[in-house]
């Protein structure tokens, strides 16, 4: 209270003391002209440094505090103090703000603030990806103007917000699919978290037709089977010819489930994050050498059949896994060529990058069929694929087997002509060996 009152009474004290003492000296008449002049001078004083300050606070920022005298220099050192504690302030705010942002830039999910009228106030760039926003230019628009998808505009109505939705959205790379979430805080705002699940999208519905392709293809074997049974269990009397028939049909379906099976634990043997690749020199032409005499066998010779060793160094790998993913290639030229087609298995170096080539002259495929060709199951003619003995399995395997081996598969093709698919592998695969150039070609079997 005695700074309140104190400085700014002590002028106008001063002043009438000083009236008081000439009062006797000059008189009252002019000891109160004095007295009123002095008066005067201290409320223009007054004034003028109001004035000044009211000036100022117009534009604060501008420039620094007026320079005062008097009672209104210790207001202006208050003031001085109060605006650098708002500066301090105003600092820590921003850097709080910006370590927010930074945070929500750095979130692998989609990050909205969504105030009480559903308007925004900021975004992160993962929802200006899977929106197509702005954090700046969309500031305070309504995020329904925006994102106007039916069930979007729904869930936000409905204000039940215990369960995410799945947001499914048109990209042109692609469908996009998200899990969004709306987050209540504060008195009325809100949180939109969204989340990127495409890829587990694809994974559930791999599963789902994995498991609906498995229980397909067990389901003939075993039919037959179980007929096959049944009908011998209730024959009063066994015919030997039907017997021999049945019991060699039965092996046959035995045979193609054990396959399958083979198959399937192939893939979740290469699919395991517990198996790492055995790191081996693979000699590659006498796996071919041994891989064509086993292609001989298939073809009983039906196909002319050529191999031709360009190349004669190997790779590092698990010569295991690479004869079965070759076995595969090899295997499949066989099955789909027609009698008297022409199959020829090459192992060259083009481009510095060791290629296992595999060509026929077989029924070709459809440019749309080949990029779903390594999919577990996926058939281009379910019926003839069945007929060549196939699991639907083997381009799966081959595609596993070669990317543990940082390898990739190429495929050409066109249909009445022939396909050739081809194993590249990078030249960090293939060890260094100083050995001879040899080509070695297979003559036609027959």
């Amino acid at each position: 209270m005695p700074k309140l009152w104190g400085r700014p009474l002590v002028p106008g004290v001063l002043v009438s003391l000083l009236a008081l003492f000439l009062w006797p000296i000059l008189g009252d008449t002019r000891a109160l002209a004095v007295w009123g002049a002095l008066l005067l001078l201290l409320f223009l004083h007054h004034v003028f440094n109001l004035s000044r300050l009211f000036r100022w606070l117009e534009d604060p920022r501008s420039s620094g505090l007026p320079a005062a005298s008097g009672v209104w220099e210790d207001v202006h050192a208050a003031l001085a103090r109060l605006l650098k504690r708002r500066t301090q302030i105003e600092s820590r705010l921003s850097a709080a703000l910006e370590r927010f942002q930074e945070a929500g830039a750095a979130l692998p999910e989609g990050l909205i603030i969504l105030d009480e009228a559903d308007c925004i106030e900021w975004c992160n760039p993962k929802a200006e990806a899977y929106f197509g926003l702005s954090s700046e230019r969309d500031r305070n628009q309504q995020i329904t103007y925006l994102v106007r998808h039916p069930s979007f505009v729904e869930y936000l109505e409905t204000r039940n917000y215990r369960e995410p939705l799945v947001l499914r959205l048109m990209r042109s790379e692609g469908e996009l699919t998200l899990s969004i979430q709306l987050v209540p805080y504060g008195d009325s705002q809100k949180l939109l978290l969204s989340r990127d699940i495409t890829r587990w999208e694809r994974m559930e519905t791999t599963r789902r037709d994995f498991v609906a392709n498995v229980s397909h293809e067990l389901r003939t074997p075993l039919t037959v089977l179980g007929g096959f049974l049944e009908t011998l269990s209730e024959a009063t009397e066994h015919d030997a010819a039907m017997l021999r028939r049945s019991l060699q049909l039965m092996s046959e379906q035995t045979y193609r489930m054990q396959r399958l099976v083979e198959d399937l634990l192939t893939l979740s043997r290469l699919e395991s994050a517990h198996n790492p690749l055995r790191e081996e020199f693979v000699d590659v032409p006498e796996l071919l050498r041994s891989l064509y005499r086993d292609a001989q066998a298939l073809s009983e010779g039906h196909h002319r059949l050529s191999l031709r060793l360009e190349h004669t160094g190997g790779v590092r790998g698990s010569a295991e896994e690479l004869r079965s993913a070759f076995l595969n290639l090899i295997s499949n030229a066989v099955r789909y060529t027609p009698e008297n087609g022409e199959i020829e298995v090459s192992w060259v170096k083009r481009d510095g990058e060791p290629t296992l080539s595999v060509r026929d002259t077989g029924i070709g495929i459809e440019p749309h069929h080949i990029p779903r060709l390594t999919e577990r199951f996926y058939r281009v003619d379910r019926s003839r694929s069945r007929g060549t003995g196939g699991t639907g399995l083997g381009l799966a395997i081959v595609k596993h087997v070669l990317s543990r081996h940082q390898a990739h598969l190429e495929i050409e093709s066109e249909p009445g002509k022939g396909s050739t698919f081809r194993a590249v592998f990078p030249a960090t695969r293939s060890p260094v060996r100083a050995q001879p150039a040899i080509v070695a070609v297979a003559a036609d079997p027959r």
